[in-house]
């Protein structure tokens, strides 16, 4: 947790540089991640994603604030809720993963990839050429 928390800032930065597909793809999380979104039109979304892991603020509060919940929803069904951050939610989606056998979803294998070999830190050794180009993005950042 402490690695992906220790990584964040640089990781938007990189999002944000990139260009072509990269930012076509991201450009919607991005915008969510700036503005936010109504309560309707986020449980719309959460219903079309795969693995999302959610956060929800009060209203008129910003991004500074402790968010009200934090949770993950594995193919539309709420999997779990209340955690205490977005880091601990991606480590227990991980987990979930490992724990329920699933396989990492095609459109997410390289998201994934990022979680376990470079905030996690398992099988670093493996990185696929992707991942390695990131990791050398998010070195060069600091």
């Amino acid at each position: 947790m402490t690695q992906l928390d220790s990584h964040l800032s640089q990781l938007i930065k990189v999002v944000r540089s990139k260009g072509g597909r990269t930012c076509a793809k991201m450009a919607g999380i991005i915008k969510t991640y700036d503005e936010g979104s109504s309560g309707d039109d986020a449980e719309m979304e959460l219903k079309q994603l795969t693995m999302p892991v959610f956060v929800i603020q009060k209203e008129g509060e910003g991004l500074k604030e402790p968010p009200e919940v934090i949770g993950i929803v594995i193919e539309g069904v709420d999997g779990l809720h209340d955690l205490t951050s977005v880091a601990s939610a991606c480590a227990l989606l991980l987990a979930l993963i490992y724990a329920l056998n699933l396989a990492y979803p095609k459109p997410l294998r390289f998201t994934f990839e990022d979680f376990q070999k470079i905030f996690i830190q398992l099988e670093q050794h493996k990185m696929s050429p992707k991942v390695q180009n990131l990791f050398g993005s998010l070195q060069s950042s600091q």
